[in-house]
Order: C-alpha cells, then sequence, then structure tokens
C-alpha cells in the first residue's frame, strides 16, 4: 500500500480544449494513464491536486471521472482554480456517488487516514508578483485549511492547487496555519512551463514543499511513502 500524488491533469474528454497544443503535453494523456498503470496498484492512494477536468459543469466532467475511476487506486480529488465543474461538496459526492465512481473521493473541509498521517487541503491562493490579494477568497481558504486540518487525528499532510511560497512571494495567511498546526509536508501545483523556475522546493522554515503538477512531473505521479 502506497501514496502517490499528482496535480494539474487538465483533462478533457468531454469537451473540446486539448492540452497537446501546448509544449510538453503532447499525448499527456496516454503517457498519465501509461505510468499511472505501472506503478499503481489497486490498494494504492494518489491524491490528485486540483485542475483536474476542464469541464464546465459535473457532465461535461463526467467522462474525465470515468477515465480516473477505472485507474487502479482509490483517489482523493482536490478543487484548482480551473476546476468550475465544482460545485457544492454534497453536489459533486452525490454525483459521483450516482455514477458509481467507487475510487473517487473529495478533499473539502475534511481530511482522510493514510497509514500514521491525515490528509488534509484546499485550493489555496497565491499572492502574484505586482497583483493585490483578494483578501476574501484568501481567507476563505485559510478557513477551509483550517477546518481540514481540525479533523486531522494523525500528523497532518498537505495538499494545496496554489503554491504557498512563490517567486519570494508568501501567503502569509495560509502559512499561518501550516505552522500552527505544525505541518511538515506540503505538496502544490498550478505552475507551469517557465513558472516552474520560480518554484520552491525544499524545507523552508520547518516545511518540505514539492511541486507535482503534471507537466512538471512528467505525467508520473509522485510517490510519497
Amino acid at each position: 500500500m502506497s501514496l502517490y500524488t499528482i496535480g494539474d491533469l487538465h483533462l478533457s474528454l468531454g469537451v473540446d480544449k486539448p492540452m497537446d497544443i501546448f509544449p510538453g503535453w503532447e499525448g499527456y494523456v496516454e503517457k498519465l494513464e501509461q505510468n499511472w498503470r505501472q506503478k499503481i496498484q489497486p490498494e494504492d492512494t494518489v491524491v490528485i491536486a486540483g485542475d483536474i477536468s476542464w469541464g464546465m459543469n459535473m457532465e461535461q466532467a463526467k467522462p474525465d471521472f470515468a477515465f480516473l475511476d477505472q485507474l487502479p487506486g482509490r483517489k482523493i480529488l482536490l478543487k484548482g482554480n480551473h476546476d468550475y465543474w465544482f460545485s457544492t461538496k454534497k453536489k459533486v459526492e452525490d454525483f459521483i456517488s450516482s455514477n458509481g465512481f467507487s475510487t473517487l473521493n473529495i478533499l473539502f473541509n475534511n481530511s482522510y487516514e493514510y497509514d500514521n498521517w491525515s490528509l488534509c487541503g484546499t485550493r489555496g491562493w497565491i499572492n502574484e508578483p505586482g497583483e493585490p490579494a483578494d483578501q476574501k477568497v484568501l481567507l476563505r481558504e485559510a478557513g477551509r485549511l483550517t477546518l481540514s486540518l481540525q479533523t486531522a487525528i494523525k500528523q497532518p499532510m498537505v495538499f494545496l492547487h496554489y503554491p504557498p511560497i512563490y517567486a519570494g512571494n508568501r501567503c502569509e495567511e495560509m502559512l499561518h496555519v501550516l505552522e500552527d498546526y505544525q505541518v511538515k509536508r506540503v505538496f502544490y501545483g498550478h505552475l507551469h512551463g517557465k513558472s516552474c523556475a520560480y518554484a520552491v522546493e525544499g524545507v523552508q522554515h520547518g516545511i518540505e514543499y514539492r511541486l507535482v503538477s503534471g507537466d512538471h512531473i512528467l505525467f508520473n505521479p509522485v510517490k510519497i511513502m
């Protein structure tokens, strides 16, 4: 039984929005499936750190959910900034249940247990260079991360879509929550292409960060343990 993570799948099996037109994304769905099947077993868990489907609603995202469901392992899905299909947690869970997607789980104001860890997370927020933060959204996401961490009964491990540190910019509201709950490991996505050069990875102030966006890790899920 192993734990993996990957972010930013940007699947578009139900809509006409192919990512193959971008450098580094050629044949990405096939690469993802091949890598996934080579390493992930039915008893494994994979946390998907947001930007899962380009579907604008759950019906459009349904082929992407079906694709993920037929892959081995339990999947824990985290909302990203492009997951427009996400309405409310209950509606998404009802849709997943009604379609028999038995391996898909939603991480939203909750947590999941894995070995000696509690898997927590939220979409998060990022302070882009030169752009003011949306305080309402930022505080809401900090609150959601707090709610998730409050449900943890073991050592928390956090998955975010947005990086809490990027290009020298710190999202203090999110970082305060991580520090308050003594989080030691954080995985995030969102960054692509040249932006990855400014990603923060490794240990900073006692927290280990890792960028796991799909194209950055060559559509090959990262084994955490």
